[in-house]
């Protein structure tokens, strides 16, 4: 939300003119952006955990897997854990192919790489349609970064 934000300025500043406003020269600062946005996660993680916590919840980060047992138990990282209900939040991790499989896939990055960036790249390459590919494209893009969005396709259109 925060990078659709700033691209949303961006456009605005792109347009500036045509609304009246005469501005010489706007530049933008990636950086400041990164450490504000990252600030910004960082405190509603807090507040989310901080939530939880007070809502007598625990929190087990770890490898879970059911078990055998006759009742709802669960075991992470070796300790086992037993209530009436159990969620469990797999988040996820994308896979990343080998060189092997794709000459020079380890010169990019997952789309969580995006959040570590310290700069704003020339130039990018996005590969794949979804929302979070067509998303980044388009805030790299409107940001400064000369984007291209790679969409695999078995046939032609």
């Amino acid at each position: 939300q925060v990078m659709w934000n700033a691209a949303v300025h961006a456009e605005f500043v792109h347009d500036h003119a045509d609304y009246g406003f005469e501005i010489p020269s706007v530049k933008f600062n990636w950086r400041t952006i990164k450490e504000k946005r990252d600030a910004y996660v960082q405190r509603l993680n807090d507040i989310y955990e901080n939530n939880v916590k007070k809502a007598h919840i625990d929190i087990i980060r770890g490898y879970g897997k059911f078990t055998a047992d006759p009742e709802p138990t669960i075991e992470v990282d070796g300790k086992k854990y037993t209530a009436p209900h159990i969620l469990i939040a797999t988040g996820g991790r994308p896979a990343v192919p080998s060189d092997s499989e794709i000459p020079g896939a380890s010169l990019g990055m997952t789309s969580d790489g995006f959040f570590d960036l310290e700069e704003l790249p020339r130039r990018s390459v996005i590969v794949g349609a979804g929302y979070i590919a067509v998303e980044m494209a388009g805030i790299l893009s409107t940001l400064g970064s000369k984007s291209s969005l790679l969409i695999r396709q078995d046939k032609v259109v």
